[in-house]
């Protein structure tokens, strides 16, 4: 081989590299270009605070005590005054800021392993009360859904129940019950202490409510505040949190409890399809969450609420239908998930991520999508890629509704986050399946019990459903959690398991 070779040899990249190397310099092009902005005003007011303090003299000052003294001694009145003024709107201000609210701590419910459930038991049970061709389809969308084989339903072992409204009131009891008796264990908190309550769930709406069932076994006080929230789908977790932000903001020194779970012992028997796909994701779960607007709970409170986002597209019919519950050619009541589900999922996440943004991405995010956003719509410059906000900027954690396999590598694509960005998200459907509502908590318990939350982290809880609606609500953490502390976390005696 000659010499020339050799050298042409030895200077020659691989392609995967050359990108891997440019990848790498982009990226640190673009941290740099975030804390250059992030920072901006310090960057510019230390130094010019630096300038004016080397230019003043020793006189200087002087001549400034002098001053002071003199209208202290002879403006006695004006000073009073002044004072008196910036007081007045310095206890306005403050008196008219909203309540901060604080989550104390959270219990998410664990079954009992007696109801634990492989996939194929499901599919052995639910293909006795279906057709052959059903239970074929049932079959494959197990497969492809992402849920494991230690998830929990309830009455599987006798199924389908004989008197279903009655099982699935146990189901109730046994979710709310277990989650808020794990909650006061942990927070120490007198029942009696709790100002404001508020629990959703959307396919099960007995009479009494189930907000009264809680007051009438906890035995909380005459005057409590009671909402119970029906049919709001998978997103009502946040909805909840939002509402009894809004109470606190009108009733000092309280707590409010909320409770958010779905009933999953109403299975769907009929042939429709469409129905079936409830059956093959939703399983038992729920939680409990401990809100506080007492400003003595925030040194113990593990985060507090910085933003709630909430997004309703049910004005476009389309949306509006894409998630209903009726009945069937024989009379089955089934919840049916239309074609335009993905459509309608994918314009209220839009909608509400437009509305979030301002609020918690860096100044250099914003920065950067408003001159791509010029150049494309102003400069006509079609050749420039509107720039997608990066979220790990602005958050550490992302809690995103476990829907599916299918909705979490959309919104993995979409979002451009990492696997693990979505190890919570993927672990809670492959261990508890879709839990409806509460799945984003199970999402925040995994995160915990793998100890990787630390003070000042930002958490990002994302969650969509009927209506259509898409809600977002964003947490700071106080502290930092130690896994080792914690009790009554599900994952904590399988935690090593994970992820999987």
């Amino acid at each position: 081989m000659t010499s020339q070779d050799q050298k042409s040899n030895t200077t020659k990249t691989p392609i995967g590299e050359t990108d891997f190397r440019s990848s790498v310099r982009l990226k640190y092009v673009k941290l740099g270009f975030h804390y250059l902005i992030s920072n901006a005003m310090y960057l510019v007011t230390i130094p010019l605070l630096l300038a004016v303090a080397a230019n003043l003299s020793s006189s200087d000052l002087q001549r400034t005590l002098e001053a002071c003294n003199y209208h202290l001694r002879y403006n006695t009145l004006t000073v009073l005054a002044c004072t008196s003024l910036v007081a007045v709107l310095a206890t306005v201000y403050f008196m008219s800021r909203p309540r901060a609210v604080y989550l104390v701590d959270f219990a998410c419910y664990k079954p009992d392993s007696s109801l634990m459930c492989t996939r194929d038991e499901v599919i052995e049970k639910v293909s006795k009360c279906i057709s052959e061709e059903c239970g074929v389809f049932v079959k494959k969308v197990l497969e492809r859904s992402g849920l494991g084989d230690r998830t929990y339903i309830p009455g599987l072992k006798e199924f389908p129940p004989k008197q279903l409204f009655e099982s699935t009131k146990e189901e109730a009891k046994a979710v709310i019950f277990g989650a808020i008796d794990n909650l006061f264990e942990k927070t120490r908190v007198n029942p009696k202490d709790i100002g404001i309550l508020v629990v959703n769930v959307s396919s099960f709406n007995p009479t009494p409510s189930l907000s009264s069932m809680i007051i009438n076994r906890y035995k909380l006080r005459g005057d409590v505040v009671s909402c119970n929230l029906g049919g709001m789908g998978c997103s009502a977790g946040v909805i909840s949190i939002d509402l009894a932000k809004r109470l606190l903001q009108v009733q000092p020194n309280t707590y409010a409890l909320v409770m958010t779970l779905e009933c999953v012992s109403n299975f769907y028997t009929g042939k429709d399809r469409s129905k079936l796909l409830p059956n093959c994701l939703f399983r038992m779960g729920g939680a409990a969450v401990l809100l506080s607007n007492r400003f003595s709970d925030r040194r113990r409170s593990k985060y507090q609420l910085t933003h709630t986002v909430r997004t309703h597209t049910g004005a476009d019919d389309r949306a509006y239908s894409s998630v209903t519950q009726n009945e069937d050619a024989d009379g089955i009541v089934g919840v049916s998930l239309s074609k335009d589900l993905v459509a309608a999922a994918g314009d209220s996440l839009q909608r509400n991520i437009t509305r979030l943004s301002p609020l918690v991405l860096p100044a250099s995010e914003q920065l950067l999508f408003l001159a791509t956003l010029v150049a494309r719509k102003v400069l006509k410059m079609k050749h420039v890629r509107l720039h997608v906000p990066d979220f790990k900027t602005a958050f550490e954690h992302f809690c995103i509704h476990a829907g599916g396999r299918g909705v979490l590598d959309k919104m993995e694509e979409n979002l451009r986050l990492t696997e693990r960005d979505m190890e919570p998200s993927r672990m809670t459907l492959y261990r508890f399946g879709n839990t409806s509502s509460s799945s984003i908590w199970y999402e925040l318990a995994y995160a915990e019990a793998k100890g990787r939350i630390r003070k000042g982290d930002r958490v990002w809880q994302l969650a969509f459903g009927s209506g259509f609606k898409c809600n977002s609500g964003v947490w700071r953490a106080l502290k930092t959690v130690d896994p080792n502390n914690e009790i009554h976390n599900p994952w904590s005696d399988e935690i090593h398991r994970f992820p999987v």
